[in-house]
């Protein structure tokens, strides 16, 4: 049940105020918006609350992914809000990457007012219904004295099971209306399945009897990153990280065999492919931490899975095992079972990893129209902290810093796995709010860059000193390899340039820099992360280098 809080409230608060009481008490502190006429007073009371802040952006998709990395980082469900149809519409490629990162997210929208709704008002649109397949839970309010209930219970949604985002369309007079004193709801918090004593020791003695056990773990075995640890090392199972969710184990460790993403080289995946038990933890199974659905291999290798949601994708494995639990508290539980496997020796699949995520030798004397993009991350391994938190966006770029850069620290990744364009930007600037204290630094390409970059004005207005690298080559470089690979030819992936990003950034207040040799980037590099004001890095990169094995010109110009 919830609990209330019953401090006094004044006779006149609006439904606004009432609101922002309860995200508040939630443990919301930050709410992420393009102002519209139709939330005006949900706007102003945030504003005005001492416990939260309102951050004012430039495009409401920057709003939306700043909630979604603030969510994923600290785990509190962080608040967006939007206007009518083209605030929502914006706003909608952030919350469907909420959904398929299991991030909560609140999410306000504000609708025409209620006399003028079903008439194709001015900017009307469906949002209930518009926002249905890429929420967990999406309503309209029609009564004012509903809406702190409302929030309490979208609050509670977004936490439970698989986390997620809750979109709230709110009628445009609804926030301006006097509700007067009352309690102030709490959500409960969401429950934690235990996996309970039976399921537990069944799971062990399998793990323990295995001969090449294996961990796949996700997005929910985040929170509970030295239980993996522990459960790794007393089964001797080696270790995957889910796409895009590499800080879930530290990779320096000797039982981390790699990443899941997209490109993965056939050594990384041989021991997955060889294993003959495999846990699946707090992980949903995607199409590209699958490879395309083909590992593992439940031919060769029985398939456990532990999820605190039965309905996660999944279904096209056949499953040994489907245990309902919370990742952390399963996790907890597996690592104190009175089982202890023999030492298993990784060591050949561990090299395998660690020779893939290598800066390859070659690459240091490079001569093209730009820098090798495996020099990038040399310099960014030279010169950057351990722990920063990376944020990165969508392109081919990010298969170089996905192979090359060592997660050791937790929570020091943030990267959508729905592949959207444009989120490294805004993401480190919540990033950089949340937990000011730590170094952030996004990493994109010319092509996502430009399409959120216009919040480095935010965060200079903001005071968040990020560090932005951005891979510039001029194509849209993950659709140019399928243009070459598939059809040999190209089409609509040129984008022009180079162009001065660096002076792009100055424009915004933010400092730029412009690099053309990995001494130069060490150097910049250093003074960035020190630095009292955001800056961008812009990185001249050879586009003949499409991917960390291939060249464009050797793909258009094979054979078909």
């Amino acid at each position: 049940m919830a609990t209330a809080d019953h401090r006094p409230t004044p006779p006149d608060r609006t439904a606004a105020q009432a609101v922002v009481d309860v995200l508040a008490a939630a443990g919301v502190r930050r709410c992420y918006t393009v102002p519209g006429e139709s939330f005006l007073e949900l706007a102003d009371a945030i504003d005005r609350h001492p416990g939260m802040r309102l951050v004012s952006t430039r495009h409401e998709g920057g709003a939306g992914f700043m909630a979604e990395a603030d969510a994923k980082l600290t785990g509190v469900p962080a608040v967006a809000a939007a206007t009518r149809g083209p605030g929502a519409a914006n706003l909608a490629v952030a919350v469907h990457t909420a959904h398929q990162d299991s991030t909560p997210m609140v999410v306000f929208l504000g609708q025409a007012e209620t006399e003028r709704l079903g008439r194709e008002a001015f900017q009307e649109v469906d949002l209930a219904a518009f926002y249905a397949p890429i929420t967990k839970w999406s309503t309209t309010v029609h009564r004012a004295d509903r809406l702190a209930e409302v929030t309490a219970e979208a609050l509670r949604v977004a936490r439970s099971g698989r986390p997620g985002p809750v979109s709230i369309a709110v009628p445009g007079d609804l926030f301006g209306q006097v509700v007067g004193p009352a309690a102030v709801p709490r959500p409960p918090e969401p429950p934690r399945p235990p996996l309970g004593g039976a399921e537990r020791d069944r799971l062990a003695a399998w793990l323990t009897r295995a001969v090449r056990p294996v961990v796949v773990a996700g997005g929910g075995a985040r929170g509970a990153r030295a239980d993996l640890v522990r459960v790794a090392e007393r089964f001797g199972a080696g270790v995957y990280s889910a796409w895009r969710r590499q800080d879930v184990f530290p990779n320096d460790h000797a039982l981390y065999l790699g990443h899941l993403g997209l490109g993965a080289p056939p050594a990384t995946l041989a021991a997955l492919s060889e294993a003959d038990a495999v846990l699946v933890v707090g992980c949903r199974l995607s199409e590209t931490t699958t490879q395309g659905y083909r590992l593992p291999d439940t031919a060769r290798a029985k398939v456990a899975r532990i999820d605190i949601d039965p309905g996660r994708p999944g279904s096209h494995l056949d499953l040994w095992a489907s245990v309902v639990a919370d990742a952390g508290e399963a996790l907890r539980e597996l690592a104190e079972a009175p089982f202890q496997a023999p030492y298993r020796d990784w060591s050949a699949a561990r090299r395998a990893w660690v020779d893939s995520s290598a800066v390859p030798v070659e690459t240091q004397a490079h001569e093209g129209p730009g820098l090798h993009p495996w020099q990038v991350i040399a310099g960014m391994r030279e010169a950057l902290p351990e722990d920063a938190v990376v944020t990165n966006d969508a392109g081919n770029f990010a298969s170089f810093l996905h192979r090359g850069w060592w997660f050791r620290h937790p929570r020091t990744q943030l990267a959508p796995t729905s592949g959207a364009m444009g989120y490294a930007v805004p993401a480190a600037v919540a990033a950089k709010l949340a937990e000011p204290e730590r170094t952030v630094v996004a990493v994109a390409g010319d092509g996502g860059a430009l399409m959120t970059g216009q919040e480095l004005e935010t965060a200079v207005r903001e005071g968040a000193p990020v560090t932005v690298v951005v891979f510039q080559n001029g194509l849209y470089g993950t659709i140019a390899m399928h243009q070459a690979r598939e059809l040999g030819r190209l089409a609509g992936t040129r984008i022009g340039g180079p162009l001065d990003l660096a002076g792009y950034a100055r424009s915004l207040g933010a400092h730029g820099e412009t690099v053309h040799t990995r001494e130069e980037l060490v150097k910049v590099l250093g003074e960035a992360v020190a630095a009292d004001l955001p800056t961008l890095v812009d990185v001249r990169t050879d586009p003949e280098v499409i991917s960390p094995s291939a060249t464009l010109t050797e793909l258009l110009q094979a054979p078909r």
